[in-house]
């Protein structure tokens, strides 16, 4: 009797999304995952990458892997375009090969955050860093070498795993009386957990189709109300103090407005992005229980 499992490899397994998407694997049994750090397969190699699509044969490659560290992509600009440009290319022509659907995440970052209204897929691009354009050749050499591919813009990520800003407020408000967050920055927040169960719902579908598509959970908020909201979820005593973008310099320019339209994941798939603070309440609550079990309580 065939495998009438669909099979999926993820690349980038150990970043907070690849964590994310195995975590929600066992939701899905319809499905069938392979999933690979970087040392199992770094997509920036085509030989690798070739042998193990060659290999499993999946019929869709979700490629997480990518260079995340935004400032540091200033002064490290031939490695963030290596992995997040020129890789994706060759990931995207690999799987081209093996007749593999192609879905790769890519970022708000690729907007210069001048529009004063939600972004939609079709509005122009031109990213303010390093970081963005590296991620915008991702995605132009991936849907010219691959006509299958899915590219998912998405946005302020954050997840009970890894390293982000819901891990990093609650640290800093346990250690200080108050905190300073930008306040003139906008966009919407997205847990990653809803994130891969989007990718998933996508990938179970008969229909597939492929382009650019956005998504972030709902609602506009600035950084600061996002740090106000974790600090109420937490109930933390610690002051946070709104400060605009000019008082916190950093390498890399960010834009000022990220809010990305979701009407055409909608449209064409279904898929109904939750509310922001509802999301970021269950995730706390996955943060505050996995504390409570590192240090011994029950």
């Amino acid at each position: 009797m065939p495998n009438s499992l669909k099979q999926i490899i993820v690349t980038g397994a150990d970043g907070q999304l690849g964590k994310e998407l195995r975590a929600a694997s066992p939701r899905h049994p319809g499905l069938s995952f392979d999933f690979l750090t970087h040392r199992e397969l770094p997509v920036e190699d085509p030989f690798r990458v070739g042998e193990f699509l060659s290999r499993l044969k999946p019929a869709f490659c979700i490629n997480c892997a990518a260079y995340t560290a935004v400032d540091r992509a200033e002064t490290e600009r031939e490695m963030a375009f290596r992995i997040n440009g020129e890789a994706v290319g060759r990931l995207a022509e690999a799987c081209a090969d093996q007749g593999v659907k192609l879905i790769h995440l890519s970022t708000d970052y690729v907007f210069d955050g001048h529009s004063e209204k939600p972004l939609r897929e079709e509005d122009p691009t031109a990213p303010v860093n390093q970081y963005g354009a590296s991620k915008l050749l991702g995605e132009k050499l991936a849907l010219d070498r691959n006509p299958d591919t899915l590219i998912l813009r998405t946005s302020w990520v954050y997840s009970e795993f890894g390293n982000n800003f819901v891990k990093g407020m609650i640290r800093l408000m346990g250690e200080r009386s108050i905190v300073r967050v930008v306040s003139d920055q906008v966009g919407s927040p997205t847990y990653a957990a809803d994130l891969a169960e989007a990718i998933l719902q996508i990938a179970k579908q008969e229909n597939f189709v492929p382009g650019i598509f956005h998504y972030s959970n709902e609602g506009r908020v600035s950084w600061y109300e996002f740090a106000v909201a974790i600090r109420d979820f937490t109930a933390s005593p610690c002051q946070v103090a709104p400060i605009p973008s000019t008082a916190y310099p950093t390498s890399a320019k960010r834009p000022q407005f990220s809010l990305l339209d979701k009407s055409k994941i909608r449209s064409v798939y279904g898929i109904q992005p939750a509310d922001w603070k509802s999301s970021l309440s269950v995730c706390i609550d996955k943060i505050l229980q996995g504390q409570g079990k590192s240090s011994g309580g029950t």
